[in-house]
């Protein structure tokens, strides 16, 4: 005997998917796809590898995001289907089945709502992540790098490719910071929601006396420069110095004055490249981070203008937005949307999913309070 009301379920599928599609607007995709189909046959594509890596990637995932539409309109028919010959037959098997099938297609249309959520200026780039050891000393760098790896994780588990640009070791243990791209469409719209202080409570492994100890990391995310952001940085206003890499690297990696750390010197704001085997290569590394971090405070600045002139002074982010608690039980919690979970070990091995999109659709709800 069916245990939902399915054609209630159908119909709430089918008008999920219709607002899906008020704001993704297949017809327009299929437009940019023909754009960047043309763009992605010119003979001279490759003459500018970057470029060419920028078309194919956009067109690349705009096919993804119609097909995905496509086959979830397509799923919505075949289980209606499903269900009207399970109750012509009346097989209780092919209902069970039709219903588990609903479950799937629902949490698929989840995903692909939170991906309308992102619509802001910068949501579709990719990103630029760096993890910092905040206090807590070794246990502060070691939860640097459980972050690191959690974040590589879950881009592995996406299948987005990711890039390394710089990782400064602690003594002890760990990593005192580290800087990583991910090079994929709205990396930054969903991992802009990371950003903030986590906060790791544990027996640390580094204590003899086994003392429970918390520490703390912070992340922060900005979204990658491109070509036409237009943010150009005078040389006046930048100091460079070159230095020898240090920690585990590859061939030559740490046999030259490769890294190097480039200042701006109005902000004060400072990064770090030491990943890539030659000076020339760290330095555009450098370069592009350092825009990227312009790019976003410029952001900032005009949105807290914003904010002054609407006389909105609350704070939108806390000191701290995340606790992983392993000890003396296990939870890892969310503390802006009360999102939890009781599995740390799958979270640390990228089970972020779940954190992401309630962090996003709680950002588009304190807009919206805003508003």
């Amino acid at each position: 005997m069916a245990t939902i009301d399915f054609p209630a379920e159908i119909k709430a599928l089918r008008a999920t998917l219709d607002s899906i599609e008020a704001v993704s607007d297949p017809t327009a995709l299929q437009e940019k796809i023909a754009r960047l189909s043309e763009q992605a046959s010119a003979p001279d594509l490759w003459d500018d590898p970057e470029k060419a890596q920028s078309v194919t990637s956009a067109l690349s995932a705009t096919q993804g995001e119609l097909e995905r539409v496509k086959k979830l309109r397509q799923r919505i028919d075949d289980v209606e289907t499903l269900v009207e010959m399970g109750q012509e037959m009346d097989d209780a098997d092919t209902l069970v089945e039709a219903e588990t099938e609903i479950a799937a297609i629902r949490k698929d249309l989840d995903v692909l709502e939170v991906r309308t959520l992102l619509n802001g200026e910068y949501d579709a780039r990719e990103a630029v992540v760096t993890i910092r050891a905040g206090a807590g000393g070794v246990d502060a760098a070691d939860f640097a790098e459980m972050l690191l790896r959690m974040y590589l994780r879950w881009a592995e588990r996406h299948g987005y490719p990711t890039s390394v640009l710089d990782t400064s070791y602690a003594e002890e243990a760990g990593l005192k910071s580290a800087t990583f791209e991910v090079k994929a469409p709205y990396a930054f719209g969903h991992l802009s929601v990371e950003a903030g202080t986590h906060r790791l409570v544990r027996i640390s492994p580094f204590d003899n006396q086994g003392r429970r100890q918390t520490s703390f990391a912070a992340v922060e995310v900005v979204p990658l420069i491109e070509q036409t952001d237009h943010i150009e940085i005078p040389e006046s206003e930048i100091k460079v110095d070159v230095f020898r890499s240090s920690g585990p690297g590859g061939q030559s990696v740490n046999t030259t004055d490769s890294a190097v750390r480039m200042t701006h010197i109005p902000t004060g704001i400072v990064v770090s490249m030491q990943n890539e085997k030659s000076q020339i290569q760290n330095r555009a590394a450098a370069l592009r981070v350092l825009q990227s971090r312009l790019l976003l405070q410029r952001q900032q600045e005009e949105a807290a203008k914003k904010k002054e002139l609407a006389g909105d002074i609350k704070a939108s982010w806390g000191d701290q937005m995340r606790s992983y608690v392993l000890q003396p039980y296990q939870m890892v919690k969310d503390l802006r949307t009360e999102h939890e979970s009781g599995n740390p070990a799958a979270v640390f091995d990228g089970a972020i999913d779940d954190f992401i999109e309630a962090g996003i659709r709680w950002r588009r709800s304190q807009g919206a309070d805003a508003a």
